[in-house]
């Protein structure tokens, strides 16, 4: 049985990689035993000699018991191994009826000749990645039919789309651009800490794309396992300290769901899912009795006897059918599990690490602040410029505080609004209130206060505030000051994705029908309204637009009513993820041209610093390097411009403050400057509509 047991899909191709092997990644139940009892089962098989290794702890527990056995082999849906064994003819009828004893041992056996597996594996097998492929034994009593044992084993190469490697790469691009964001957050012209947004804004799409109710193929889901990380979803093992006290947290607070398992989630997805493609179990009607020659058996049976070892311990094997309440079904709790993550733990997981960034982040903006009190308490000649530098270090907190809170928008609500539906523990449900209340709130009173200032002429104007701007920059500095109001769909569609996820989590069709409507229509509005200042941007936040709508309509084919085949769901699932993994060089390839010209632009931006001249209405200057002007930079003028700048100088409307530059220099989101050279001129109201002053970035 074992022999068979490892057997492969057909093929007539031979691989001489002597590294090829197939393992069996998770073991289950498939029906109640009842003749056999399996406590540990693993096989590997390797290619170069056809030999197997086995690791196995079982009993046969029932008496007088005449089987037959079926071994069928489902590869991405498809049934190319399907036979019966007569096992009353192998070893002389030593296994009929079936022997009542313990097994336990580990060996490696030679495969007979006899049975040509190594013309059965074809070389897709080992290579593709997340390899889509049970094997199922199932014995059968014979004369009445009834079964009385199934065991399932879902087959692996070693290839998988989820890598360390990755997970590392990404998050190590992830920190070079929150260092560059950090270094360049206090200019108003650099477009890196909005780059470093995009960046972020990116992986957590990708990683949300697999949270959804649709039958995802094995490799994309492993693929988007690589950017859980960007969600705060940190791999974690059934020991981890923090998953083990979120599980004692959960159940002495009225928790009763399901911790994490200790093995493989694959083990407990859903049959109809990846990897395994099936609904029904599979009975040997239609299969082939195969005969198997007693001395080739005899002696591979005499192998494994001689070189048996016992086992020290033994894991427990699981029952899962289609009505066993442990089965994950498709969206957040496969992702989650497959992460290592219970159901139940992952808003609570989500949530300790979003209090411990946060708490980092007020750390070091209190400790930047404590600096500059204490230096300027000792600077008593210095103390005025100090003090101004004070209040403008806390604009630029202001504003990374922003950051941070669109940031953990998406997993947040996500998963708050999820664990409601989970109905499990009390404090989990009370801490996720809280967390969507306090993220929500704030970016409603970002928008609020974005407003406000926007519409009311009365309020302050950005000349005499030019630190407000800086302050809610992360939502409105991007955008022309007629489409200020285009900024509030990042947070509307943010909400709308996340209350699908989480309340339509039954529901794919409706998820990914409504999903992609709102991907579609962001991508019109960007194409209509053009609502972005500079060249660049725009065409850089209309490509990742469409890249959403493109995989998001691609998706639609892993729908579970449409009924697509395994390894068409595979071929798209490796589309979109080149398609994101594309997107993700772009965005970074941004970086680093912001980088580069942010470096070569230094000397031409207005430091935060001398802001307070264009509170006072006195000319500025753009300087070099050197601090002297520029004379190639000189714009010819009318003589009627040569007026001296007015003192009393009425407040403009936000529209008049916008001003666009020429060549690789970003949009200054502060008031608009006077004369490029050493004569002052009036400022000129802009009153072209935006979308004729797109500049390059």
């Amino acid at each position: 049985m074992l022999i068979l047991f490892v057997s492969l899909p057909s093929s007539h191709c031979k691989s001489p990689d002597a590294s090829h092997s197939q393992v069996t990644s998770s073991v289950t139940y498939c029906s109640e035993p009842d003749a056999l009892l399996i406590q540990q089962f693993e096989v590997t098989y390797f290619q170069k000699n056809s030999s197997v290794w086995f690791n196995i702890s079982a009993a046969s527990v029932q008496p007088n018991v005449n089987v037959s056995a079926n071994i069928m082999l489902n590869v991405y849906g498809m049934h190319p191994v399907n036979f019966t064994i007569d096992l009353c003819s192998l070893f002389n009828g030593a296994l009929c009826p079936l022997p009542t004893y313990n097994f336990s041992g580990s060996d490696t056996i030679p495969l007979p000749s006899s049975l040509g597996v190594d013309q059965m594996i074809p070389d897709i097998a080992f290579k593709i990645p997340d390899l889509e492929a049970y094997a199922q034994l199932t014995l059968t009593e014979v004369g009445t039919g009834v079964l009385k044992a199934c065991v399932q084993a879902t087959l692996s190469n070693g290839w998988s789309a989820h890598q360390r490697a990755v997970e590392w790469t990404t998050a190590g691009m992830g920190l070079f651009a929150l260092c560059s964001a950090v270094w360049f957050s206090i200019s108003q012209e650099s477009l890196i800490p909005f780059r470093f947004l995009d960046l972020l804004y990116l992986y957590q799409w990708a990683a949300s794309t697999a949270l959804l109710d649709l039958n995802y193929s094995s490799v994309y889901l492993a693929f988007a396992t690589n950017f859980a990380w960007s969600m705060g979803l940190l791999s974690a093992s059934a020991n981890s300290p923090i998953q083990i006290a979120i599980n004692n947290m959960r159940h002495l607070t009225g928790g009763t769901m399901a911790d994490a398992s200790g093995g493989s989630a694959v083990a407990l997805v859903n049959r109809k899912l990846s990897p395994y493609n099936a609904y029904t179990i599979s009975t040997p009607v239609g299969s082939q009795l195969l005969e198997i020659g007693q001395k080739n058996s005899l002696n591979a049976n005499t192998s494994a006897v001689l070189g048996m070892k016992q086992l020290d311990t033994a894991g427990a094997v699981q029952l899962v059918t289609s009505s066993s309440s442990n089965v994950l079904q498709a969206g957040i709790p496969i992702y989650v599990n497959y992460l290592g993550i219970a159901t139940a733990n992952a808003f609570m997981t989500i949530f300790l690490v979003a209090l411990v960034v946060f708490s980092i982040l007020l750390a070091v903006l209190i400790i930047g602040y404590g600096i500059l009190v204490f230096a300027s308490s000792r600077n008593c000649s210095k103390s005025y410029n100090l003090v101004k530098l004070r209040q403008q270090y806390m604009v630029v907190a202001q504003a990374w505080l922003q950051r941070a809170v669109l940031l953990a928008s998406a997993p947040v609500t996500i998963f708050a609004m999820y664990q409601w539906t989970l109905k499990d523990s009390w404090l989990s449900t009370l801490f996720a209130v809280v967390s969507f209340l306090v993220v929500v709130g704030y970016l409603l009173y970002c928008a609020f206060a974005m407003v406000r200032f926007a519409l009311y002429k009365k309020l302050p104007s950005p000349d005499s505030q030019p630190h407000y701007l800086i302050s809610i920059g992360p939502l409105i500095a991007l955008h022309c000051p007629t489409r200020y109001y285009l900024c509030l769909l990042v947070i509307t569609t943010t909400f709308i994705k996340a209350a699908l996820t989480a309340f339509a989590h039954d529901n794919g069709v409706v998820q990914i029908v409504i999903i992609l409507v709102v991907e579609a229509s962001l991508l019109a509005m960007l194409l209509t309204f053009r609502p972005y200042k500079t060249r660049g941007t725009q065409i850089l936040q209309t490509y990742l637009a469409s890249t959403r709508v493109l995989c998001t309509g691609l998706l639609v084919a892993f729908i579970e009513p449409i009924g697509l085949g395994a390894i068409a769901r595979v071929v798209i699932g490796i589309v979109v993820a080149v398609f994101v993994s594309i997107a993700v060089v772009v965005v970074f390839a941004s970086i680093l041209l912001s980088l580069w010209t942010s470096h070569f632009s230094r000397g031409n931006s207005l430091p935060l610093s001398d802001t307070s001249s264009l509170e006072k209405g006195n000319p500025v200057t753009e300087a070099g390097p050197s601090g002297h002007p520029m004379p190639e930079q000189t714009i010819s003028r009318n003589s009627a411009f040569n007026q001296s700048y007015p003192e009393n100088s009425s407040p403009m409307s936000i529209e008049e403050h916008s001003t666009y530059t020429t060549g690789l220099k970003a949009t200054s989101i502060l008031p608009a400057l006077p004369s490029l050279d050493s004569s002052p001129r009036e400022a000129i109201p802009c009153t072209v509509p935006c979308d004729h002053h797109l500049t390059r970035d």
